[in-house]
């Protein structure tokens, strides 16, 4: 089974697992320019039923992060523990995202990369080997290289889905 994303061609390369904690922060500080620079109404507006807008797409990306730290400082603790589905639907309306402000929102995710990276940037070498059980998107025991990642891969994919739902600036190409 290979996890690559044809959509966004994002490859699971299994030995940037150490370089994630830094990747993080850079697009930690992207989402934030995007929220910060793009007017609230373009950023919670959904341009289709059932598709999330850039802001609640930044709020998902903040809740996985914190989840991801979360669930790396469980397996540190425990053996093959069993990753609980963050309910990352029922997150949109029970949190409110399209109501957050915008500028919370990017501090809060770059606070949020920063604390992953941390627990990241402390892990032994030995501890990247280490396991949980993963439900998404079919539960299977994962190392936490996987998990760092697969964080990766969400934080460039939804910054991709973020941007697409933006309207195009006036003249710009397809």
């Amino acid at each position: 089974m290979t996890d690559d994303c044809a959509e966004c061609g994002f490859a699971y390369d299994l030995e940037l697992a150490p370089s994630v904690a830094s990747l993080a922060g850079e697009y930690a500080a992207r989402y934030a320019d995007l929220l910060l620079r793009t007017e609230r109404s373009a950023l919670a507006r959904r341009a289709e039923a059932g598709v999330w807008s850039p802001l609640e797409y930044a709020c998902h990306v903040r809740d996985v992060l914190l989840v991801q730290r979360e669930r790396v400082l469980s397996a540190r603790r425990t053996d093959t523990p069993v990753a609980t589905p963050m309910g990352r639907d029922e997150r949109v309306e029970h949190e409110g995202y399209a109501l957050q402000d915008p500028s919370d929102v990017a501090r809060q995710l770059t606070d949020a990369a920063s604390l992953f990276g941390n627990v990241l940037h402390r892990l032994p070498a030995v501890d990247w080997e280490r396991t949980l059980v993963y439900s998404y998107p079919e539960p299977a025991e994962r190392s936490l290289r996987w998990v760092a990642v697969h964080t990766l891969h969400e934080l460039r994919h939804h910054l991709l889905d973020a941007r697409r739902r933006l309207p195009r600036p006036a003249g710009a190409e397809n």
